[in-house]
C-alpha cells in the first residue's frame, strides 16, 4: 500500500484521516515489535515512509483545528 501525498491527505475527510492514522500506526507498531524482537522486516524503509505519513496527517489535523490552511505553492520564475 502506498503512502499517501499531502494533496490526497487534504481531500479526505476527518474520519478517514482518523482511520487511515489508526491503520498506519498499527502498522508500525508491529514493525517496530518485530525490528525490536530480532526479526527481519521484509521493507526497512517502510519505517521511515509510516512515519512521515503519521506525521504528515497529524499536521493536516492540526491545520484545520487551528484555522491554518496552506496556500498552493509559489511558481518559480524561469531565468
Amino acid at each position: 500500500m502506498p503512502v499517501l501525498r499531502m494533496k490526497e491527505i487534504r481531500d479526505l475527510s476527518s474520519a478517514e484521516r482518523t482511520e487511515k492514522l489508526y491503520e498506519f500506526r498499527t502498522e508500525l507498531l508491529r514493525m517496530k515489535t518485530m525490528i525490536g524482537a530480532g526479526g527481519t522486516v521484509e521493507n526497512p524503509a517502510r519505517v521511515k515512509a509510516l512515519r512521515k505519513a503519521v506525521a504528515k496527517i497529524l499536521t493536516v489535523e492540526h491545520e484545520e483545528k487551528h484555522g491554518i490552511r496552506k496556500t498552493e505553492p509559489r511558481k518559480r520564475k524561469k531565468e
